[in-house]
């Protein structure tokens, strides 16, 4: 991305509003704001002008900040076709192009389904936006979705190139590897990660983004045809797993229920 910027707003507890900076023109476009202060207080403090917003799904901490923004800005935002989100004007779906007046990047929207029906991610280059389905070595729960859905999404995603830099919504990576570590405690590169992330979160430094091939690497829910990922949730489960979709599930169960 030529020029472009990408910087995390932290918001809530553990939320990230993504900042899309062209440090051409200074404008900016934000993805997912559940909150309107600390956008409006990063964009005054770095002398941006918004030129667009992204919502990735309905849920409250990705959308409570659309209304101010919008209406202090005067923004197009753009949302999922099949959701219903106070303040989109631009529904969107897969295959849709998004070109924004006076922003110098094109993205594609991806159906991504599971966390919820609608959920939808962009992806631009060599990055992709996608909210609460994938994570850091994690995946979104399932609210709305059935396994089988938010595991092909999980595999759409998976198929982009090694090199895609994933950014997602939730400050989750260090749970998220305590957990890997449980399924596949023999994945040195699942230790090196741990390490390195109680390294950044001990100087309370983002996590994200993080590169699609380490997650191949090191995520379980990325892994579920990994014979000792299927042997370790065959033995939490106590029952034989007859292919990669009944691993996810009872993986996503197993994280449900961890501490």
């Amino acid at each position: 991305m030529a020029h472009i910027t990408i910087h995390p707003i932290p918001t809530l507890k553990d939320n990230y509003v993504w900042a899309l900076i062209d440090q051409h023109q200074r404008h900016v476009l934000i993805v997912d704001p559940g909150e309107a202060a600390p956008v409006i207080h990063y964009i005054t403090q770095h002398h941006l002008l918004p030129v667009g917003i992204l919502v990735t799904h309905h849920h409250w901490d990705h959308t409570n900040g659309i209304v101010e923004l919008s209406n202090l800005y005067s923004v197009p935002v753009y949302g999922p076709a099949k959701e219903t989100i106070r303040g989109v004007t631009h529904k969107v779906q897969e295959k849709d192009e998004i070109i924004i007046d006076h922003f110098p990047l094109t993205l594609q929207v991806v159906d991504i389904p599971g966390h919820t029906l609608g959920h939808i991610a962009y992806y631009a280059q060599d990055s992709v936006f996608c909210g609460d389905t994938l994570f850091a070595a994690g995946c979104g729960r399932l609210f709305e979705g059935t396994p089988e859905m938010l595991y092909a999404s999980l595999q759409k995603i998976a198929a982009l190139p090694d090199t895609t830099k994933i950014y997602c919504a939730h400050e989750y990576t260090l749970a998220n590897l305590r957990f890997a570590e449980a399924v596949e405690p023999d994945n040195q590169k699942i230790y090196e990660r741990l390490e390195h992330v109680k390294h950044l979160r001990a100087k309370d430094l983002p996590t994200l983004p993080c590169a699609l091939a380490e997650e191949k690497a090191t995520n379980p829910f990325l892994r579920c045809d990994v014979p000792e990922i299927i042997t370790s949730a065959e033995k939490h489960d106590g029952s034989s797993l007859k292919n990669p979709v009944a691993v996810f599930t009872s993986l996503r169960r197993w994280k449900d229920n961890f501490v």
